[in-house]
């Protein structure tokens, strides 16, 4: 993303990828023959539509496929939750459950709608610098206690939207466990966390800040996969002149007298530049391309104290036929199977999957987000068969007395298990699969600890505190340094937005 803005201001560009693909972590893979694998990200909301027209992505083949109904949970006492953009559908769903929930959901979305439409710009701003503010900064701040004012929030409803628990809000708004249960996964996706711990608010809303379709907080595939979002920018960039080289691992950040001078790759090669932009972690950045010695002990200080905490887990499955639910039988494409499959009955099911992980388990029961992609975009999967992707909490980094390298499959066996629940058809249908633990989404996409966001999404690491406070602008301790990926504002998803965001910082001081 930053070297198609460097670029385009006529920046002459190198990208250098350790793997042999481009896209990082927003990749498509043929991970078993003939299937088309979104191995890491696998929807889409949040990607910039300024950069898509900035690119014409489009024209690249970028194309996003609506999901409707977005989302499907089922029960096993032989109910089932549908929710979508159709408003008429979801009173349908939630009256099953309760008739209250079903008149406060269109005024609960349309809430959601105007806090994320005072935060969603927030998204390509480059935060204040809280320790060393300027006039600007005061201005950006002022401005946002404006727009939630504007919202009718006063100061304690606005914190409580940064600060405060999924559950609490939830449970304000609606009576039905299994309502807010279905709506709390938007609240810990990728988080090592429960719904009613501080900071998971602002992570329910991050997730509603994107569209698909001009429908606000609707998710999407990609048609072709993740990687053909990535792809699309890549053939812009190639376009524009930019340089890119697979298989090509930096090991060091070169320095001189307190400035990025280049990189050195794995073989020994050196390279030249004023400028280095690292889309990798601040602990991968920091702490393994450079020699802490190049770096003040205050900024050392801050960064021992990011928190990677991951409990997420990615299964990818290849299956024979769709999943057969109890609760809304069929094996031909159904909108059971357009969305994303929630397993997740009520918020004590998510509190105790939780609090196994805070004890250094994986969740005995856990919670599972599923997608079948090729319901909506046969082009990943072989004819009469599909393509599953698992998104599975609570799965530790770290965990007590034993290594995800034993455990992987047992665990896997136990997602499946608890699926098959559901849909007992489900298990004699796997074809092959993929698992992906906190650990080897460590080493495959040097994501430490597995976060997938670059580091916890919570209110000491967003916005002004991303990394760390005082560098929240993209910019590092060294001259010609600058971050341009999740580890920078404002943070995890694919939203194309740091990158976005540090190439204009890039450019105002090159």
């Amino acid at each position: 993303m930053t070297a198609c803005y460097l670029a385009r201001a006529g920046l002459k560009v190198l990208v250098l990828e350790r793997r042999h693909i481009v896209g990082g972590a927003c990749v498509t893979e043929e991970i078993f023959p003939g299937f088309k694998v979104s191995t890491a990200a696998y929807v889409t909301s949040l990607f910039r539509r300024e950069i898509i027209h900035d690119f014409r992505l489009r024209d690249y083949g970028f194309v996003v496929l609506e999901r409707n109904p977005s989302s499907f949970t089922p029960y096993l006492d032989g109910r089932s939750l549908l929710l979508g953009p159709d408003s008429e559908l979801n009173h349908r769903e939630i009256s099953r459950f309760s008739v209250r929930d079903a008149d406060a959901y269109p005024r609960y979305q349309a809430t959601l709608g105007r806090i994320a439409a005072v935060l969603e710009p927030l998204m390509v701003t480059t935060p204040p610098n809280l320790l060393r503010p300027r006039l600007n900064d005061v201005g950006k701040l002022l401005r946002l206690g404006g727009a939630f004012a504007k919202l009718g929030l006063d100061a304690p409803a606005a914190i409580e939207i940064i600060t405060g628990s999924a559950r609490r809000i939830l449970d304000r708004w609606f009576e039905s466990e299994q309502l807010k249960a279905t709506l709390a996964t938007d609240a810990v996706i990728g988080a090592m966390a429960s719904p009613s711990m501080p900071g998971t608010a602002y992570v329910l809303f991050h997730h509603v800040m994107g569209e698909t379709s001009g429908k606000r907080g609707a998710w999407g595939y990609v048609q072709g996969g993740m990687g053909a979002l990535t792809h699309a920018l890549a053939q812009a960039a190639q376009g524009m002149g930019v340089t890119i080289r697979c298989e090509a691992e930096v090991v060091k950040i070169l320095v001189k007298k307190g400035r990025a001078t280049g990189v050195a790759l794995a073989g020994g090669e050196e390279l030249c530049a004023p400028i280095v932009a690292s889309n990798a972690d601040a602990n991968v950045t920091f702490n393994r391309l450079l020699d802490p010695q190049q770096l003040p002990p205050m900024f050392l200080e801050a960064l021992r104290k990011i928190d990677y905490s991951s409990a997420s887990l990615k299964i990818n499955v290849a299956i024979a036929e769709l999943p057969n639910f109890t609760a809304c039988p069929g094996v031909q494409p159904g909108p059971q199977h357009r969305g994303t499959i929630h397993i997740c009955p009520s918020l004590e099911y998510i509190e105790r999957a939780f609090d196994d992980a805070r004890h250094g388990r994986p969740s005995e029961a856990p919670l599972l987000e599923c997608t079948i992609p090729s319901v909506i975009d046969p082009t990943v999967a072989p004819a009469h068969a599909h393509l599953m992707s698992m998104f599975v909490q609570y799965a530790p980094y770290k965990l007590n007395g034993v290594h995800w390298d034993q455990l992987r499959e047992n665990f896997a066996d136990r997602c499946f298990d608890v699926l098959n629940d559901y849909a007992p058809n489900f298990k004699r249908s796997v074809l092959a699969r993929q698992i992906l633990t906190p650990l080897d989404l460590e080493r495959t996409f040097s994501l430490t600890g597995g976060n997938i966001f670059q580091g916890a999404m919570t209110l000491n690491q967003l916005f002004s505190f991303r990394p760390v406070p005082g560098f929240a602008d993209y910019r590092t301790p060294l001259k010609g340094l600058y971050l341009c990926g999740a580890a920078a504002h404002p943070g995890g998803g694919v939203t194309g937005a740091p990158g976005y965001n540090a190439a204009r910082e890039i450019l105002a001081r090159a």
